[in-house]
């Protein structure tokens, strides 16, 4: 179960079958496939090393269309959270925002959205992690891939 509290210094989520098994076995299989080639060169290990490069591509593929698609899926319910919360004045320049920043956005309470989401559109916050930092009252995300 997630910890009930969340805050930019505990958000990043890791888990741990990819970050500390499946990857890091799969890397270190790679790295041991290049020492087998090296120790002794023949098709076979050329071809086993081909089938280990692979497998740590395959791996980190599915971890990175899953983020992006858990990314697609904030942008689309973060537009529509702005559409609803924002003032009229900020409300028709909802697809100014980058999907960088309307993930940073998601943290944001409903109470701080309009202020935050302000000072992003002038220019005054840019990045991802700005956004999170500037969050006062921060809004949890337990779902998050």
């Amino acid at each position: 179960m997630p910890p009930e509290d969340q805050n930019y210094s505990s958000h990043r989520r890791f888990h741990p079958l990819f970050h500390f098994f499946a990857f890091p076995i799969l890397a270190i299989n790679f790295l041991f496939h290049l020492y087998l080639l090296w120790r002794n060169p023949s098709l076979i290990m050329l071809w086993s090393c081909f089938v280990a490069a692979a497998l740590v591509a395959a791996v980190f593929l599915a971890r990175y269309y899953s983020l992006r698609q858990q990314d697609r899926i904030i942008r689309l319910e973060e537009r529509l959270r702005l559409q609803t919360l924002l003032p009229e004045d900020l409300r028709s320049r909802v697809n100014e925002f980058r999907t960088s920043q309307l993930i940073g956005l998601r943290f944001c309470s409903d109470e701080e959205l309009a202020e935050v989401a302000g000072a992003v559109l002038a220019g005054e916050v840019k990045s991802q992690e700005e956004i999170k930092r500037r969050v006062r009252q921060w809004r949890a995300d337990h779902h998050r891939i």
